[in-house]
């Protein structure tokens, strides 16, 4: 558990922090979030995130928040001892009265933590999940929501398959991205990551990995990344090869390509 965290632009301890019964964050899922690597004492691609969180604040019709994101991760960041971790931002909609539609002038809930931990790079064992199914046509397929559902769905299914992850496909039977993460597989001699038309949310690592051009946006089919000679797991905390998919191993060594997407994503 955090020791200290930043709750509405104020750090206190953990143990002191409060958020009222009728928040509709923890009733409704109606908030965001993102995750951001700390390295060194420095948020890794804050801008990239800080932009990614207010696109999912306009989708969700928040208008402006009281205080500045930006400013709240650099003051925890200050006050914390953490050198090497990860902070999660979230942003709530704040308490409101009974029903799903927001109040009119509503007081959002900024909760920023921080704990340490290190990149995940052990190679992973994934599954199809087929109890759930990504809804590419959402707006929220392309915003980090609180509302979890469906990943929660395909990561338990994946943990009862003895699997790291799941992989979702879109309700047209495409290949989306996993429970928690971006996909990039090895076809042929190209890096190829589904695009987020299919569902897989913009990913700031995976945003940096194409605009260094190591990768490449295409549908992908259940069939073709069955064909896939190697691939990775990615997100702003992993970078995971794959060892497996429903049961298959990736054969190809990912030596090269993990060398030049590490130093990229800066892991």
């Amino acid at each position: 558990m955090p020791e200290t965290v930043s709750l509405n632009g104020r750090i206190l301890p953990a143990s002191g922090a409060c958020i009222p019964v009728s928040d509709r964050g923890f009733l409704l899922g109606d908030g965001v979030f993102e995750t951001i690597r700390v390295r060194h004492r420095a948020p890794v691609a804050p801008e990239r995130h800080l932009a990614r969180l207010a696109e999912g604040l306009k989708v969700l019709h928040f208008g402006l928040l009281p205080l500045d994101p930006g400013r709240i991760l650099a003051d925890l960041l200050d006050a914390s001892a953490v050198a090497d971790g990860v902070v999660r931002l979230t942003v709530s909609r704040g308490p409101g009265p009974r029903g799903a539609l927001p109040p009119a002038n509503p007081t959002p809930t900024i909760l920023a933590t921080i704990a340490a931990a290190l990149p995940v790079v052990t190679p992973a064992r994934l599954v199809t999940a087929r109890s759930t199914r990504r809804n590419h046509l959402s707006p929220l397929a392309r915003i980090k929501t609180t509302s979890y559902g469906d990943s929660l769905l395909a990561r338990i299914e994946a943990d009862a398959a003895l699997a790291d992850d799941a992989v979702l496909l879109n309700t047209e039977g495409r290949v989306a991205e996993t429970a928690i993460a971006n996909l990039v597989f090895r076809l042929g001699d190209a890096w190829l990551t589904p695009p987020v038309a299919d569902g897989a949310l913009p990913g700031t690592a995976r945003a940096r990995l194409l605009d260094a051009g190591l990768i490449a946006e295409k549908s992908l089919s259940p069939a073709e990344i069955a064909q896939a000679r190697a691939g990775f797991v990615i997100s702003a905390l992993t970078l995971r090869p794959i060892a497996s998919l429903d049961g298959k191993p990736f054969p190809a060594p990912v030596t090269d390509a993990f060398v030049a997407f590490s130093d990229v994503l800066e892991m």
